[in-house]
């Protein structure tokens, strides 16, 4: 009989001493086969714990194909690599697909690559996308030139530290007596850095998250990524909005069977556990990597720029729904994608080795 998530974990902690909440929320979303987006359990969608943005609509996806459509014109209009971080069900990537299939040019020109590290999604995935695709583990596995890196929704999965403001900076670790507790020690000086790059100064008593992570990540682009764009998707802010005195809790919270919970320490392995990502840590870290910023705005004004309504409106009426039915699904889908989801989540731009351009997705704003 397979050993549970939670007492391979304690067995850790029992052996080891408390390890650091980064490490814990990697244990619970990432070890193998027992992690929470390593088991084979369904997470997206009705049957899982939480909705995105393209199970909503197509045109989600429509409108990340007319961004990408734009850059490949900005590059040239030469052959096209794009690698996609996390796919997830692979429906974002057939809707973009179905999208740039209708610029022949560019389709001919395309190699569509997704960075995919969990066995059971790219299983999901492979389910709906046939061709022009290619999987890989990580993104030094691409070979040849890579044009355009985006991602929907992943980095707020990063394992992130926790850190408590007191008489100086704790970092929250995790320890075992029964029962998994929290226990505060002095932060590693990475931590405090971050927050000094940042010029950053937090009140005693706050607690928040810090995305080490996703600034390996940006490097890491960087340095693969010799011309061209990544585009980031996902829900956060600038440190402005972070950092305000209401959010002193932080932004940690949990998902299971669609109901949200602020307990990363139950439902191990069965849960999703997700933070908000810091954009100006973002675009900080990747102008230090030689990435240059082109954009930020929320997902709302992104996918209005684009035309999002219009190619809402434009879809082949279906002859056996009534007229009502359809705009009461028109309004929902607005309602979720620019007014609820689309205000809670940013659309980040950046650039290297490209000179500046008006880009669509920020007409608006």
């Amino acid at each position: 009989m397979e050993q549970k998530l939670q007492d391979i974990i304690a067995e850790r902690i029992r052996a080891d001493g408390p390890i650091s909440f980064a490490d814990f929320m990697e244990a619970c979303l990432y070890y193998p086969r027992l992690g929470y987006y390593m088991n084979e359990e369904e997470k997206i969608g009705a049957g899982g714990d939480f909705y995105t943005s393209p199970l909503l609509s197509a045109s989600f996806g429509a409108m990340l194909g007319r961004q990408l459509e734009e850059f490949w014109y900005l590059l040239g209009a030469r052959p096209f690599t794009v690698v996609e971080y996390g796919a997830g069900t692979g429906m974002l990537s057939f809707d973009i697909l179905q999208y740039l299939k209708g610029n022949p040019a560019l389709y001919e020109k395309l190699r569509y690559c997704i960075i995919e590290i969990s066995p059971a999604m790219r299983r999901a995935e492979q389910m709906h996308l046939k061709d022009k695709v290619c999987w890989y583990e990580h993104i030094d596995a691409v070979e040849g030139t890579v044009d355009c890196v985006f991602s929907n929704e992943l980095l707020d999965n990063f394992p992130v530290h926790q850190v408590v403001m007191e008489e100086e900076l704790m970092e929250v670790f995790v320890t075992f007596d029964g029962e998994f507790k929290e226990v505060l020690l002095p932060a590693r000086e990475e931590l405090k850095t971050y927050f000094g790059e940042l010029n950053l100064r937090l009140p005693r008593g706050y607690r928040t998250e810090v995305n080490l992570r996703a600034l390996d990540w940006i490097g890491h682009i960087a340095r693969r990524l010799q011309r061209g764009y990544i585009l980031t998707i996902d829900y956060g802010g600038c440190s402005e909005e972070l950092y305000k005195a209401w959010r002193s809790c932080g932004t940690l919270v949990c998902y299971h069977q669609h109901k949200r919970n602020d307990q990363p320490f139950i439902n191990i392995g069965k849960q999703d556990i997700t933070a908000h990502v810091n954009f100006s840590a973002l675009e900080h870290w990747g102008r230090k990597a030689g990435i240059a910023s082109c954009g930020l705005t929320t997902q709302a004004l992104f996918l209005l720029s684009l035309g999002f309504r219009e190619h809402l409106r434009s879809r082949p009426p279906d002859q056996h729904k009534q007229m009502v039915q359809l705009a009461m699904e028109e309004a929902q889908i607005v309602h979720n994608l620019l007014w609820d989801m689309g205000q809670k989540i940013k659309v980040l731009v950046q650039a290297r080795n490209m000179p500046p351009a008006a880009l669509r997705g920020f007409a608006l704003g």
